[in-house]
């Protein structure tokens, strides 16, 4: 069969020639054929379905290295590493996604008492952090204050420590005065104290070497809450009676499940769906979600460890928050429900209500 030049073979595959010889370079597409005089590169006509695969797949921003790998793969295993790449590449424009959000929002915002008609609200809440039945010590942390909302689930041999310290970090928050055009650079800053912090327990002991903690805390704004979310414990918000899901598990299992090779029902129960791909820990990537969140009056907001959202229904945990008006008894009702299922873990959980300020 005659062979094509690469001139021809880069209008067919709609491959340019100086991309046909990088990849020829790199092994990735070969020519059938060099001319040992004048070092010419030839292709067969077969070639071309390889090429345009390539070529599609860059069109998709898959870097050389990992198409070469799907090159090498059978029709099914290619889907599956394609659809697995797709999805990080979703995941990663949601994070940014978040962040243009998050930077609209705040930019946007205007401070409510330049607003004569914006309603004053406040919140109140409460906290409650239990060992559970089967752990012998708690390694959680949950703390509400007027401002702060904070959960911190800490793993490892120095786990407590971990998840207090990531705590007590962001406390300065509480009585901090934070100007609007100032609140990213804020939290930033208190993500930065907290990995420090946590860092630092790390280093008391050699012991603890793999302490670490998940932290998921909600800034008070006086008309919003800013969230930070690192980790697996939760936030949910019940409003107008219907319950959601604020925060997006950072594990492996749930990454399986964004990629498409897990269904939510299998996730649920895989062995190493506590497997965290985030967290606040030595060697860790604690890159934080961020977000602002509009209050409105009888919004209510809970932030969770996974001890609760484990072992507790989501129908169960959106029951309890819609029927039980105090946050103390609704922190006590979810504690009791989730060592009624068992208690196998630490749980801790923290209730706010948005709510209009008597003047």
């Amino acid at each position: 069969m005659e062979l094509l030049t690469i001139g021809t073979f880069a209008k067919a595959s709609r491959l340019s020639p100086k991309a046909l010889r990088l990849y020829d370079e790199l092994g990735l597409l070969t020519p059938a054929r060099v001319d040992p005089v004048t070092g010419y590169r030839l292709y067969a006509p077969e070639q071309l379905d390889q090429a345009r695969l390539v070529a599609w797949l860059r069109r998709l921003g898959m870097p050389l290295a990992r198409i070469q790998h799907i090159c090498t793969l059978d029709a099914g295993p290619a889907a599956e590493e394609i659809r697995a790449f797709w999805a990080q590449v979703e995941a990663d424009t949601a994070a940014r996604r978040d962040l243009a959000t998050f930077l609209i929002d705040h930019f946007s915002w205007k401070d409510p008492a330049m607003c004569p008609i914006a309603e004053p609200l406040g919140i109140r809440y409460a906290a409650l952090s239990d060992t559970g039945l089967v752990r012998e010590s708690n390694q959680d942390t949950a703390y509400a204050g007027s401002r702060l909302l904070a959960v911190a689930d800490g793993y490892g041999s120095g786990g407590a420590p971990a998840s207090a310290a990531a705590v007590d970090a962001l406390k300065s928050l509480e009585t901090d005065s934070t100007p609007a055009s100032n609140l990213l650079n804020v939290l930033e800053d208190a993500i930065d104290q907290a990995k420090q912090a946590v860092h630092a327990i790390s280093g008391v002991d050699a012991s603890s070497e793999a302490a670490g903690t998940t932290l998921t805390a909600m800034l008070w704004t006086g008309s919003q809450l800013a969230l930070v979310h690192i980790g697996d414990s939760r936030v949910y918000l019940l409003r107008d009676g219907e319950l959601f899901q604020i925060t997006h598990d950072h594990t492996m299992v749930q990454s399986m499940v964004d990629e498409g090779r897990l269904s939510p029902e299998e996730a649920a129960s895989h062995p190493q769906r506590s497997l965290l791909i985030r967290a606040l820990g030595s060697g860790a990537d604690a890159t934080p979600d961020m977000r602002l969140h509009d209050a409105r009056r009888g919004d209510r907001y809970l932030l969770c460890s996974d001890g609760l959202s484990t072992v507790v229904s989501t129908g169960e945990i959106r029951r309890v928050l819609s029927h039980i008006s105090e946050p103390e008894q609704a922190v006590r009702e979810l504690v009791a429900l989730a060592n009624g299922s068992g208690g196998p873990d630490n749980v801790s959980c923290v209730v706010a209500d948005v709510m209009e300020l008597q003047q």
